[in-house]
């Protein structure tokens, strides 16, 4: 079926919405999503997973879908970032447009509590007079507490021992162990260690103060580190030939959806904000996005695959 005709109501059949693996962060926030959808629109909003490195399953199959608006992406940056650091991996962007930049899982700085730093500047003090002594523990190259942890080594000009783990709860354990320093960790995973006392949390990884977060201060005020932002974001897009009206009534039911209450507590429960912005806002944050991975690149912090 092709796109609507002109006055036609839209939608007047099932949505589908592609994300990643099922139980990821992906899914979860696609499907906190989709139920607000579906209430708005009175139709259903099926979530289909496909997993594969760096979205490109994901993308492809919206990339291939008839530009009717009925197939919808939603889908963290690692979907821009992935690539930067892969040799001979096609834009995954290339064929979508953006809708609107729907949600942030933001990290929290995170220590074990036999490290001697209470602050980040402490941090910071501590790993200048201590160079490669200090670790932080990670999972795969270029997922977001990776690209936090070697971000904030450019910006305050610090050595650390990156640890690599093959999962996120594998990472977070070893520095709650004791075993790894520190660890830049999704605030909703950090946020029960940290009540019970078995992590230190030093700062939120936001530009902004954080709901999620409301007695952390960020990287900025913690350590004069202006934005530094290390966070999962999660933008929804749609196959490139979709026509611009279409695009435009995605963009205000995506922002219906996260305006809505239940959205909104369900979020805060997963250490999650719902952002919500224009098909442009979206655009800017990949463009932003990709000039700061591909600085660390250059400056030899990460490296392709």
């Amino acid at each position: 079926m092709g796109p609507p005709v002109h006055g036609q109501e839209f939608p007047v059949r099932a949505v589908r919405i592609v994300t990643a693996d099922a139980g990821s962060t992906n899914d979860i926030v696609t499907r906190v999503i989709a139920q607000g959808l579906a209430v708005n629109l009175g139709q259903q909003v099926f979530v289909e997973n496909r997993g594969g490195a760096s979205g490109v399953p994901a993308a492809q199959a919206v990339a291939r879908a008839s530009p009717d608006g009925y197939t919808v992406l939603l889908y963290s940056n690692t979907l821009w970032i992935g690539p930067l650091l892969q040799d001979a991996v096609a834009d995954p962007l290339r064929d979508l447009a953006p809708v609107v930049l729907a949600a942030s899982s933001p990290n929290m700085l995170t220590v074990h509590p036999s490290l001697p730093v209470k602050t980040v500047g402490d941090l910071v003090t501590l790993a200048k007079r201590r160079p490669r002594e200090l670790n932080y523990a990670s999972t795969s190259t270029g997922s977001s507490n990776h690209l936090g942890a070697e971000l904030f080594k450019s910006m305050a000009g610090v050595d650390m021992v990156r640890v690599n783990f093959k999962g996120g709860g594998a990472a977070l354990n070893a520095v709650v162990a004791g075993e790894v320093h520190l660890t830049f960790v999704a605030a909703g995973a950090a946020s029960p260690h940290v009540r019970s006392g078995r992590l230190r949390a030093l700062a939120i990884c936001t530009r902004q103060p954080s709901a999620v977060a409301p007695d952390l201060p960020t990287m900025a005020d913690a350590a004069g580190l202006p934005g530094f932002e290390s966070a999962s974001v999660y933008g929804v897009f749609v196959p490139a030939r979709t026509p611009p009206a279409l695009v435009a009534r995605w963009n205000q039911e995506f922002l219906r959806a996260l305006a809505r209450s239940e959205a909104k507590e369900r979020f805060l429960n997963l250490g999650v904000e719902p952002i919500g912005s224009t098909p442009g806002g979206l655009a800017a944050t990949v463009k932003s996005d990709i000039a700061v991975v591909t600085r660390l690149i250059k400056e030899g912090s990460l490296r392709a695959q």
